[in-house]
């Protein structure tokens, strides 16, 4: 099963123990406690909790905030079904191992048994694009956004995909909405100032 880990030692004593005590920590002015009730959310929560994490992603704290981003992807990855959560892991390999065709397949079960879980839908939209399929991973991306709108995963992959498709304008526009959601992507930024680079020069070319 997937979980969240905090390093062990002295500032991390233990973890809040009931779901009270959590919410309670995550406004601790102490950051170690706000780290640990952002775990146990992780650990414990539901989807519903996604709301509690994305508050996390302005932390004062930029070690709150990598666990709070950390601590949603497991919100999202947890379907609550053992057999579907296996079927997620295998895909994953198979993405990894870059069986494209094989990943596809995979997750193309888990959405026809759990149609309401997003992060297929999002794995699936990343398996499509890196097999430059780039139609249906936008198809699968707005998929995912449909059910949670705030995945900033998906939002990050709509401004890839564009960005695949030298729509840079399109690429800016969902990166920006990305970083509305979680403005921690560094690599997205990055991406972002690059884009706004090319369409000057795209504009600049055709004046």
């Amino acid at each position: 099963m997937l979980a969240l880990t905090l390093a062990a030692g002295p500032a991390f004593p233990e973890l809040p123990a009931t779901r009270a005590e959590a919410l309670a920590a995550l406004e601790n002015p102490v950051t170690e406690r706000r780290a640990e009730a952002v775990v146990w959310v992780a650990n414990h929560g539901r989807m519903e909790d996604t709301q509690l994490l994305l508050l996390r992603l302005r932390d004062d704290s930029l070690f709150v905030r990598d666990y709070a981003e950390r601590g949603l992807w497991l919100l999202w990855s947890r379907s609550g079904e053992t057999a579907i959560d296996q079927l997620m892991a295998r895909g994953v390999e198979e993405m990894q191992a870059g069986r494209h065709d094989a990943a596809v397949a995979t997750f193309s079960e888990v959405v026809g048994r759990r149609p309401d879980f997003a992060e297929a839908w999002n794995k699936r939209a990343t398996v499509q694009y890196l097999a430059g399929n780039y139609q249906r991973s936008l198809e699968d991306c707005g998929e995912v956004i449909r059910r949670n709108p705030v995945h900033f995963g998906a939002l990050s992959g709509y401004g890839q995909v564009y960005f695949a498709l030298q729509d840079y304008e399109q690429a800016i526009r969902w990166w920006r909405r990305a970083l509305e959601v979680n403005p921690n992507m560094l690599g997205v930024e990055v991406q972002l100032r690059h884009a706004e680079e090319l369409l000057r020069e795209k504009r600049g070319r055709s004046t």
